[in-house]
């Protein structure tokens, strides 16, 4: 930036045609690729009709064959999660799965948590006698129960139009047998270690045990006929149920109680305890998906919605309200102070996630209306130095903000930012090592200590969005149950690991500390907003602890860079790395910073100035999927990032 100043002084002396000149060449080199009008990697989508994108083209065209049928976003959206889940893109058919729903007739926003919960015996003295600090990242004793299936049925049930077999109709034959891709095939690979410990994974996962190569390959028809029979009873209980003269509806919920009551309950939890593991028969039958408000706040007019405090999603909220006293605008996209501004405002966000967010329907409640409160967010503002970054930054205090006492105030002030280095997890015996045999971590939320590790950062989880012409709208971040997973007996089902995001201690955060019937702390994220009451954008992304911080940046890059959809998917982002992450070790790394490999010098001179210690890759985005509603035209524009396979079609 010095040079930079020095530049435009000497335009005083220059001719004014000279200095014209030098001005437009420096805005070409700040600018953003995208506020020039420079052609994305990839295309916009333009549909008409209907809009469908998700993690892999596939899955993608699963949707849209549901769309060809006459279906409804809904519906498209229960298929490309199907799908997903199939093909194992990061998840599994026991994973979790977390939706925000517009209902045009209503005119609503509805949430639904299909998040599966801490079995029978999962407590803290139970891992704490294994001596595990914290549930373990893999294996039987890390898993909830599956959330997925039920999140289908329920969506389906209440708010599709068609039926539950034309709905699995596409990962019935993936299931018969799909086309590998390579990079599910790599990641298979590299977790073979993990898998032969586990009898039906090893059968299902590595179909050439003995060889060098013991996973599938790419390009190979890749077969799961344990998980299509079950696919199949789930079909054909809707269909006994319609034969019985059911209505739609209740047929739908047949499926729903033979996964979690009948034949595929019982083996599903006889499969599991095989393995070692903890799902009882109660636990299923017990769960059921919630359907609930989301929460919402008001940045500039326009109302963004999110899942509650049980995800990470209302932390994007908070950084919001934190940066609207801000002139983002006049900082310029990704200028030194534009990337310090924002990491300060997620530091304190995300302070506020560690230590207060948790399950809404389990003991104690969560101050979600301080947490949220304007007034509150601008008391944090004030913490934020304009100068340097804070390695301390903590959580605050919501209940004045809400006209409460905090009841952890103790624990509140003992609330201390541990750097990893002086962390030292509780071995995990049963499991060994966190690591893969690549040396790579196999999933997001951790920190790697060196750039090229960085791109696990973003593994995790899968993302939805599906929209159409009579006004459904659906965003899903759909996770749990990604490879290396323990499938559950001859079901085919891989189970969630969603266990390993819990705490032991009151003390590292005392509204999700593991108990049974309770729901895990997510960092899975949907996304609606909303200007004047009609539908502007959809969007979500997968990556652990980075989904809000790249939503945030993806959000501002529309509203307040006037970037469209696919520039804004595609345009480098600041990741920090301070948060406490919600897997393994649930390590920290104070001013950790991931930034592009295209920021320029004086940039980060600047930032390692401030406190920051950088690193970097090629892209920086994560995998956002996103759709703008255009209210001229009434079309919608569908966007993927060029950050992994993720894949659209429109019409």
């Amino acid at each position: 930036m010095a040079a930079t100043r020095a530049i435009i002084a000497g335009m005083n002396t220059a001719r004014p045609y000279a200095a014209s000149f030098v001005l437009a060449f420096i805005i070409c080199l700040l600018c953003p690729l995208g506020l020039l009008g420079q052609r994305t990697q990839r295309p916009l989508l333009y549909g008409r009709h209907w809009v469908a994108v998700t993690g892999k083209p596939i899955a993608a065209t699963a949707g849209a064959r549901i769309f060809m049928k006459g279906g409804n976003a809904v519906d498209a959206a229960c298929a490309m999660i199907a799908a997903t889940s199939t093909m194992w893109d990061t998840l599994g058919w026991g994973g979790e799965t977390q939706a925000l729903i517009y209902n045009p007739k209503t005119k609503k926003v509805i949430g639904v948590n299909a998040l599966g919960v801490a079995p029978t015996g999962a407590t803290a003295e139970f891992y704490r006698s294994k001596n595990m600090k914290n549930p373990p990242e893999y294996g039987p004793l890390s898993s909830v129960t599956p959330g997925t299936p039920g999140g289908i049925f329920v969506m389906l049930a209440e708010f599709g139009k068609l039926s539950l077999k034309e709905i699995l109709e596409p990962s019935i034959e993936m299931a018969d047998g799909y086309v590998m891709d390579a990079q599910t095939a790599g990641v298979i690979e590299r977790q073979k270690a993990w898998l032969k410990q586990w009898k039906y994974s090893r059968e299902v996962m590595l179909p050439h045990s003995g060889r060098d190569r013991e996973g599938p390959v790419e390009g190979e028809i890749f077969r799961q006929p344990d998980l299509g029979a079950t696919l199949r009873k789930l079909v054909e209980a809707e269909a006994a149920a319609l034969k019985a003269g059911k209505n739609r509806k209740q047929a739908i919920m047949a499926a729903y109680d033979r996964f979690y009551k009948g034949d595929i309950a019982k083996e599903l939890v006889r499969g599991t305890q095989e393995e070692g593991g903890l799902i009882t028969l109660e636990d299923l039958a017990r769960w059921k998906v919630e359907l609930e408000e989301p929460v919402k706040t008001d940045y500039k007019g326009i109302d963004v919605y999110k899942l509650n405090v049980w995800t990470q999603g209302p932390a994007m909220l908070q950084a919001l309200n934190i940066l609207e006293g801000y002139d983002l605008k006049a900082m310029g996209y990704n200028s030194t102070k534009y990337i310090h501004t924002l990491y300060q405002a997620m530091n304190l966000a995300f302070a506020d996630r560690d230590f207060y967010y948790g399950d809404t329907y389990s003991e104690p409640k969560e101050p979600v209306a301080g947490l949220l409160s304007k007034a509150y967010a601008r008391e944090r503002a004030k913490l934020i130095d304009p100068e340097k970054n804070d390695p301390e930054a903590r959580p605050g205090d919501p209940y004045p903000f809400q006209n409460e006492k905090n009841p952890f105030a103790d624990l509140l002030s003992k609330w201390k930012v541990v750097p990893a280095a002086q962390q030292g997890s509780a071995p995990q015996p049963e499991l060994g090592a966190a690591r893969t045999d690549s040396g790579r971590f196999p999933l997001g939320g951790y920190f790697p200590e060196n750039s090229s590790d960085l791109s696990s950062f973003y593994a995790g989880t899968t993302s939805v969005q599906a929209a159409d012409k009579e006004g459904w709208i659906v965003s899903v971040t759909p996770s749990g149950g990604w490879v290396p997973a323990v499938i559950a007996g001859r079901t085919g089902v891989g189970l969630s690991q969603r266990a390993q995001s819990f705490v032991t201690d009151p003390a590292d955060g005392p509204y999700n500390v593991i108990a049974p019937g309770k729901r895990p702390r997510v960092t899975l994220t949907p996304t609606l907003a909303f200007k004047g009451a009609e539908p502007f954008l959809a969007f979500s992304v997968q990556g652990g602890d980075g989904q809000d911080q790249n939503l945030l940046q993806f959000f501002l890059n529309v509203v307040e860079f006037n970037m469209n959809v696919q520039r804004a998917a595609e345009a480098p982002n600041m990741n920090s790395y301070q948060m406490r992450a919600s897997f393994g070790g649930h390590e920290t790394r104070p001013g950790r910073m991931l930034l592009a490999n295209s920021t320029p010098q004086a940039v980060r001179d600047e930032l390692t100035k401030m406190g920051y210690t950088l690193v970097f890759e090629e892209r920086t985005s994560g995998p956002i999927t996103a759709i703008f509603f255009d209210r001229r035209s009434g079309s919608m524009w569908g966007a993927a990032s060029n950050h992994g396979d993720d894949h659209g079609i429109a019409w």
